[in-house]
């Protein structure tokens, strides 16, 4: 399945939050992730159907945080969204997903804001 948008900012937290989660994920898989996402607004609304959860009892969190696996330009990654956001209740809506990855995407292609992106999701 292949997910269409565009490259956009976001809130500026994910920094924080990922270094929360970073030993959980490394754990699972074997990735050490870089501390940010790669925020993409999605032409149309994407519910996950999560590979696997990390639970907030694993990196001090107060929510689950959905992970699903995906390739971006033939790099592996994996969409991160937390439990509330997932039920319309957080800081982003189901357009926005933000990606993970042992790379920052934005320097490592050069993307800038608005660019469109493709998302391959199994």
């Amino acid at each position: 399945m292949e997910l269409n948008g565009k490259v956009t900012s976001g809130l500026g937290t994910a920094k924080m939050w990922v270094g929360k989660i970073e030993k959980v994920f490394e754990k699972q898989t074997k990735m050490k992730v870089y501390h940010g996402t790669l925020n993409i607004k999605l032409d149309n609304d994407y519910v996950i159907k999560p590979d696997w959860i990390i639970k907030p009892e694993e990196y001090g969190g107060t929510q689950d945080v959905l992970v699903k696996k995906c390739k971006i330009k033939e790099g592996t990654a994996y969409i991160v969204r937390a439990e509330m956001n997932q039920i319309g209740k957080g800081h982003h809506d189901l357009k926005i997903i933000e990606i993970v990855s042992n790379i920052n995407f934005r320097e490592t292609y050069n993307l800038k804001d608005e660019e469109n992106i493709v998302i391959e999701v199994n």
